[in-house]
């Protein structure tokens, strides 16, 4: 019974204080599609993407044909020729594999490079916000695009005011 008085109390606590919270949201990748230098980096990561993903899908056609080739002559072949036809397709592979990896695996070189570009960007506009929040004496700023925000009045939003404070022209997007 003590538990069940003290969840209650707590929790018309916990109410009480939240309604004293000032609160608004954001819809951040909205602002950084108005971010010129965000759409030159996004440009210039999917360039190196689909690079990489060539290079990628060479090393792999380049298997695909050993293998071909191995499975025509295979019945033509010595017992020791089989086996080392047979490695030298496996070392393909898992090179094509590596470079796989190399390039789009956790911490790849992709991942590196949006860290590279996208970050200083994300970090620009993460303290545009904080200076935003702390100037207007907001509590709590909430990312519109990242969470699951269901409903919210439109004067709770401030993404036009973050964009304009950025220096950006707010429905004028970069290309």
């Amino acid at each position: 019974m003590k538990k069940y008085i003290g969840i209650c109390i707590f929790l018309v606590i916990a109410s009480v204080s939240a309604k004293a919270q000032r609160l608004a949201f954001v819809d951040a990748e909205y602002v950084l599609q108005h971010m010129p230098e965000y759409s030159s980096a996004q440009k210039q990561l999917n360039a190196m993407s689909e690079k990489w993903q060539s290079e990628v899908n060479d090393k792999f056609a380049e298997v695909e044909k050993m293998q071909k080739e191995y499975q025509a002559d295979q019945v033509l072949l010595t017992q020791d020729m089989r086996k080392k036809r047979e490695a030298d397709i496996l070392q393909k592979e898992n090179e094509a594999k590596d470079l796989q990896q190399t390039k789009f695996g956790f911490e790849g070189e992709l991942y590196k490079q949006k860290l590279r570009l996208i970050k200083p960007i994300q970090e620009r506009v993460g303290k545009t916000i904080e200076e935003y929040a702390n100037k207007e004496n907001i509590d709590m700023i909430l990312d519109k695009s990242s969470v699951n925000l269901l409903f919210g009045r439109a004067n709770f939003n401030v993404t036009n005011d973050i964009i304009t404070k950025l220096g950006y022209k707010p429905g004028t997007f970069a290309n």
